[in-house]
């Protein structure tokens, strides 16, 4: 494993997740395989690339589980709003599904080919969408810029059908992001961080949120996660010993405490 030499300030040591992780260039990989493995097993109840939208990428994946739909939940894959599709976290499905809820994870326009406010607009046109398939309550959870997307769909500003927002390692600011070396592909301005950051925005009133972070993480993720939760005046949970990769895994798991902080109460 090698390391990003320390040197302050530093904004792209802040955000390199794989650098601090053992064996991190491997996750891609077996969450690829985990997920192919996991659609196959699903058979009719997988209904893949339903399309949402005009665009290329404006497809979702929907899971059903078996009997009669409890309700849904959006998950959105992360990424830094420039990498990855939603074929790699399938298998992520499995805990809800086994609560008795469907799992949608939709796709999304990334960038450099969108900005980061048409991504939101494209989630929340996801989220509609599935809500025309299933019924019952809505919640909406994602990891890194996915959790991003969907602390967004919780805010005043938007009209999305979502009860619950379940925000995973997000990256509630943006302003800091402005000075990585990634934001060449971003381009992430000041006026972006100001309308696109949730920690700025408030919480629509019949939203209830709760943020979730790996106890492992970078020091940066952390203060995302606790500076959301607090200008939201919401539940936030330190997983312990969870880092940035792994810190998903309980979705995959119907008894984990971060599914059951997804489906608690509807």
């Amino acid at each position: 494993m090698t390391r990003p030499p320390y040197r302050w300030p530093d904004p792209d040591r802040d955000y390199a997740n794989g650098a601090f992780i053992p064996e991190g260039a491997s996750y891609p990989a077996r969450w690829a395989e985990a997920a192919a493995g996991f659609r196959a097993s699903l058979g009719t109840r997988a209904e893949l690339d339903l399309a949402y939208g005009p665009g290329p990428r404006q497809r979702l994946d929907l899971f059903l589980p078996e009997g009669h739909a409890r309700g849904v939940v959006i998950f959105i894959h992360g990424g830094y709003w420039h990498l990855f599709r939603k074929s790699y976290w399938s298998h992520l499905a499995a805990g809800p599904l086994a609560r008795g809820f469907a799992v949608a994870m939709p796709g999304y326009s990334l960038a450099p080919t969108a900005r980061i406010a048409e991504m939101t607009a494209e989630i929340a046109r996801s989220c509609w969408f599935v809500g025309t398939r299933v019924a019952g309550p809505m919640v909406a959870t994602g990891h890194s810029a996915g959790g991003h997307l969907a602390a967004r769909m919780g805010c005043a500003d938007l009209a999305v059908p979502v009860s619950r927002v379940v925000p995973i390692s997000p990256l509630s600011e943006l302003a800091p992001l402005i000075e990585t070396t990634m934001n060449a592909t971003l381009q992430i301005d000041a006026a972006e961080a100001a309308g696109e950051s949730p920690a700025r925005l408030a919480l629509r009133r019949d939203v209830a949120a709760h943020v979730w972070v790996g106890a492992s993480e970078r020091p940066a993720f952390l203060w995302h996660a606790r500076v959301l939760a607090e200008e939201w005046g919401c539940a936030w949970t330190c997983d312990p010993g969870k880092h940035h990769f792994d810190v998903i895994e309980g979705l995959a798991d119907p008894a984990s405490p971060l599914t059951q902080v997804l489906v608690e109460g509807l």
